[in-house]
């Protein structure tokens, strides 16, 4: 869980505290059983190297599950996150490292609660964006408290 983040303590341009994930084959396995998604790419070596890859894919879901993870522990249990999307870029395999990130590019007032709007992404060692994602968050906020 994160420390408490206050929308007045969050500054556009300003990136979230980075989230290092290394899935591992047994982690696709698991994943796919949670998840009810049992593509061969991400579980089936013969089959992947079959459609031309050099083995197992990462879920894109799990993917997305990251950056979720990502914004969840950075707004701590007062935060509410509020919309999270993404475009798969590029595929990542088990064993490798991933990287994911979050910067801030908006805050706003709406409807009284504190609005924070974020760029997400997943980046492999050599820096490559993976997967693209915005994410909504609300806050809580210092005015009020004493």
């Amino acid at each position: 869980m994160g420390s408490r983040v206050f929308y007045e303590d969050v500054n556009e341009g300003a990136e979230i505290p980075a989230l290092s994930k290394h899935p591992t084959t047994r982690q696709l396995v698991m994943w796919a059983g949670g998840s009810g998604d049992y593509y061969e790419l991400h579980y089936d070596k013969d089959f992947a190297k079959s459609q031309g890859l050099d083995g197992v894919i990462v879920h894109g879901r799990l993917k997305l599950a990251f950056m979720g993870q990502l914004i969840t522990d950075w707004i701590g249990t007062e935060g509410v996150l509020k919309k999270l999307t993404c475009q798969y870029r590029g595929m990542d395999v088990p064993e490798k490292d991933i990287t994911v990130k979050g910067k801030v590019t908006k805050k706003f007032l709406k409807d009284g609660e504190h609005y924070v709007e974020l760029d997400v992404w997943t980046a492999i060692p050599a820096g490559e964006m993976t997967t693209l994602g915005t994410a909504g968050v609300v806050l809580p906020s210092k005015v009020g408290i004493s």
